[in-house]
């Protein structure tokens, strides 16, 4: 069994006192209820609290959770909602389109893939929920780049790997198909990821017009890519489906 860090178990402990019972603990009743030295029991409040994971009123000197714990929790339910309005909306994309349908989220310098449908057909597949895909090659990527300033900035600082020869990874011409990208409204991957697959994604935005995600399909060249340019029945599936999403967490019209 893999050994546990002690101080971490002892933070989560608290964290879980501090969220239940009484709204402020002081100390005392901290130590006291989960048996640790006051010296120890303090050591790590304050570690929480610099982090933003704990707050101490100045009056009482009693403790609470922070906001910190809030912006968190907010961005798990965010990425739940997103994930939970787009399900009816990507299976009927997968069945149109015909292809693989990929929701994904900015996580850690790359794209999170938090919900996928599998291709319509009889093919054996694999789901790739919790896949990382990079940001300067991938459809999905290309449109958080180009519409989180987040996600941008994450892009300059991540290493940009040549997966094949078709991959861009000079940032001058990166920035061009950016621009590109936010003057049509999606993004295109034509084997810069993966030799032999094509790709085009679409921003979701939320009620604050804010990007949240993106939406795409995936699928072999010759299926995708027709005469030199991508299919513009599927573009045109998948603008729709980014659309309806967002208006389904209260976008509006786009």
């Amino acid at each position: 069994m893999a050994r546990t860090i002690q101080s971490l178990e002892r933070a989560a402990a608290m964290l879980r006192l501090l969220a239940g019972g009484e709204r402020r603990l002081g100390l005392s009743d901290v130590a006291s209820a989960l048996g640790l030295a006051k010296g120890t029991a303090h050591g790590i409040l304050r570690t929480l609290q610099q982090e933003g994971f704990v707050e101490q009123d100045p009056a009482s000197g009693r403790y609470q959770l922070g906001a910190e714990l809030l912006r968190l929790g907010n961005s798990y339910l965010d990425v739940h909602e997103l994930r939970a309005r787009a399900l009816l909306w990507a299976d009927d994309l997968a069945r149109s389109s015909g292809e693989s349908v990929y929701l994904g989220v900015l996580h850690q310098q790359g794209v999170l893939i938090v919900h996928h449908v599998f291709r319509p057909d009889d093919s054996r597949q694999v789901l790739e929920v919790g896949a990382m895909q990079p940001l300067h090659s991938t459809a999905l990527g290309k449109v958080l780049c180009a519409y989180d300033p987040v996600a941008h900035s994450q892009l300059l600082e991540a290493e940009r790997e040549a997966f094949t020869a078709q991959t861009v990874t000079a940032l001058p011409e990166l920035e061009g198909v950016l621009d590109l990208t936010r003057a049509r409204g999606w993004a295109a991957d034509v084997e810069e990821t993966w030799e032999g697959v094509a790709s085009v994604a679409a921003p979701i935005h939320d009620r604050h017009r804010m990007p949240v995600g993106a939406v795409g399909i995936t699928g072999a060249v010759e299926r995708v890519y027709e005469a030199g340019e991508l299919r513009a029945q599927l573009v045109a599936a998948v603008r729709d489906c980014a659309r309806a999403v967002s208006r389904d967490l209260g976008a509006g019209r786009f």
